[in-house]
């Protein structure tokens, strides 16, 4: 039956059978056994392509999907996803021989970034990846590794607009920003560039992430066009590509829902209409990373040890905010609050108890569940974190006590 317990809402890509939680179908003490220890990180191919289906069925087929390696690069999840979506979206240089190892064809790659150095530059135009430019330093230094390589580096220009994503988990634009350049100042940056031997392609203009509020998405994407629309009369060339971000989110904390993405795609909807009319040379692209591979993703520790302390439960085990930084509450949280966190073992239990899930670090940062309604557990249960197909493993601090890093799977 679907997963369905009081801290999280249910869960779309999970089972319990005989008291089990189910990954991919497979019991987690028997998908443990297999991968022969504990911490580990799995991932679900198909649930990675469910997703990506339910969203093809719901966006028009004229918008372009592009997955953001950026929430989980794990070579094996990008191979998986490559095929199934309309290009990748990279943020360094690493991430870029990632994508291109993956069959990623670099006409539909793009990479972003505020701090791209001349190297990575270089790397991309070699390598024929378009840049959306950051600030006036790089177009110049495209101008000249065009000019020094024979090249005719495309790009286009993040832009910094003066409204943000409402109620997003992280703001990237409105006000003051290290994103991109600010919208008032692309006019006259474009008039100087205008008879520079560069590519111009577009516009990327990215406001926020993990939001679960449909009409703000649907504000933000109505301002993002305009927007658009209103630069590109000061343009060297057509718009080709208009990438108005993503920011839709997935729910981790009690009370959050799913996102409405039926709601989303009538709004993309009305946004491609616009685009085809406003800008008819455009591709209208969606750059999602952590809505594709989110909730496909999970993290199993084991209990190594149990203690009572004041009346209090601690499950102490082998995974930590070194593994899983955002389960901890250390990655963007200000206000601490728990990752939907079961005993897989044991998803329900004969008995029910208050408990903590602590790592084994030398830090009160360590908590992976703060006092949780849990099924009782001991020594040898299997702790899994929900919701860990994003900035997991790749966005935590790994060498931080120097214990050993996890493993990860795509199955």
């Amino acid at each position: 039956m679907p997963l369905d317990l009081p801290q999280h809402s249910r869960h779309p890509f999970c089972e319990v059978r005989e008291d089990k939680l189910l990954i991919g179908g497979e019991p987690v003490d028997a998908l443990a056994q297999r991968v022969g220890r504990t911490p580990f990180y799995v991932y679900d191919r198909a649930a990675i392509s469910s997703r990506i289906a339910q969203l093809r069925a719901a966006l028009p087929p004229a918008v372009s999907i592009h997955y953001a390696i950026k929430a989980n690069p794990m070579s094996e999840v990008v191979a998986h996803v490559r095929p199934q979506v309309d290009g990748l979206d990279v943020a360094s240089a690493g991430e870029m021989k990632i994508a291109l190892a993956a069959g990623g064809m670099p006409g539909k790659m793009s990479f972003a970034g505020p701090g791209k150095t001349e190297a990575e530059l270089e790397a991309a135009v070699a390598a024929g990846v378009m840049l959306n430019v950051e600030s006036p330093r790089e177009l110049r230094l495209l101008k000249e590794i065009g000019a020094r390589t024979g090249r005719r580096p495309r790009y286009a220009l993040r832009v910094n607009p003066d409204f943000e994503l409402k109620s997003s988990g992280m703001k990237m634009a409105g006000g003051p920003k290290q994103f991109g350049i600010d919208a008032e100042a692309i006019p006259a940056l474009l008039r100087e560039v205008r008879d520079w031997p560069l590519d111009f392609v577009g516009f990327h203009i990215f406001s926020g992430s993990q939001n679960l509020r449909a009409e703000a998405i649907a504000e933000a994407q109505a301002k993002a066009l305009d927007l658009a629309v209103e630069l590109a009369a000061h343009a060297p060339a057509p718009v080709r590509s208009l990438n108005i971000g993503g920011g839709f989110g997935i729910p981790y904390f009690p009370g959050e829902q799913p996102l409405d993405l039926r709601a989303v795609a009538q709004s993309v909807a009305r946004i491609s209409s616009r685009t085809t009319t406003l800008l008819p040379h455009a591709e209208l692209v969606l750059e999602l990373g952590r809505y594709l591979v989110g909730e496909a993703g999970f993290y199993v520790c084991r209990v190594i040890d149990r203690k009572l302390s004041r009346g209090s439960v601690f499950l102490v085990t082998d995974g930590g905010l070194h593994h899983h930084l955002a389960a901890s509450g250390n990655f963007g949280q200000v206000i601490r609050k728990n990752y939907p966190v079961i005993v897989g073992n044991r998803v329900r239990g004969t008995e029910r108890e208050i408990a903590s899930v602590v790592g084994p670090l030398c830090t009160p940062l360590d908590l992976l569940a703060d006092r949780m309604d849990l099924a009782k557990a001991d020594v040898g249960d299997l702790v899994v974190v929900l919701q860990s197909g994003a900035y997991g493993f790749s966005a935590s601090p790994t060498r931080f006590l120097g214990h050993p890093e996890p493993l990860e799977l795509c199955r």
